[in-house]
């Protein structure tokens, strides 16, 4: 097994006032060289929005986005014509392929957190599209739901690339093992709050640890804790 800690600590930091984003990888005004991606996972930001602001209308291309509310209330509007409104536990996908535009602020009365993540797509300039699904905390006590995958399915959003991203909320103690394809596939573990280890690895709160040649993950909770798990392929093929 390999291993490549992410520390919180070490996260590049952009505060705006108005927006504070902890960048993982290089990304905006920060940049990194040994921190420029994990496979085909480009980007992972963790972000504060302030009540009220938000992000003006503006292009993608080419990329899968994907946003995490943590907390608070946000809204998103976009050129294909979708207007959300979504909260804790709400996920969307926008798959930019030939691309679109869209605009994020925050709606409600408190500072929004959410999780901005950019994997790179298996086909490029396909039709672009956007989904939204909402996964309650109590609707993933003690498991790993499936949030978005490569596959299409009611239940989760499916974006254009063979990864799979999984969200759970564990009492102390909880041990989860997690089994996938060690060819060409590795893993991104990200504490979201509490703290675990993986296999037998401490990752501390905020931290994320990278992880591949293997075929398992055990993650175990310290404490009560929340966690994202990523699969994505290693090299685009």
């Amino acid at each position: 097994m390999q291993v490549q800690p992410f520390k919180a600590s070490e996260r590049g930091i952009k505060d705006a006032g108005w927006l504070r984003s902890n960048f993982v990888f290089s990304f905006s005004n920060y940049y990194n060289p040994v921190k420029s991606a994990f496979g085909t996972l480009m980007a992972f930001n963790d972000d504060y929005l302030a009540p009220g602001k938000g992000f003006g209308i503006h292009p993608h291309v080419n990329m899968e986005i994907i946003s995490i509310l943590l907390k608070g209330r946000m809204n998103h509007k976009d050129t294909l014509g979708y207007n959300t409104e979504f909260e804790e536990g709400g996920v969307q996908i926008m798959s930019a392929g030939s691309g679109l535009r869209h605009e994020e602020y925050n709606i409600g009365e408190e500072e929004v957190n959410f999780l901005q993540i950019w994997i790179y797509p298996k086909q490029q300039n396909i039709t672009p599209r956007y989904q939204y699904r909402s996964f309650p905390k109590d609707a993933r006590r003690n498991k790993l739901v499936t949030i978005v995958s490569g596959e299409e399915g009611q239940a989760h959003c499916w974006i254009n690339q063979n990864a799979r991203l999984s969200l759970g909320y564990f009492e102390r103690d909880h041990s989860t093992t997690y089994s996938f394809n060690p060819e060409n596939k590795c893993l991104f573990v990200f504490v979201i709050s509490g703290s675990v280890t993986v296999n037998g690895v401490a990752v501390p709160q905020r931290d994320a640890l990278g992880v591949w040649d293997t075929d398992t993950a055990t993650i175990r909770c310290n404490e009560e804790s929340e966690y994202l798990v990523i699969e994505t392929v290693v090299n685009q093929k």
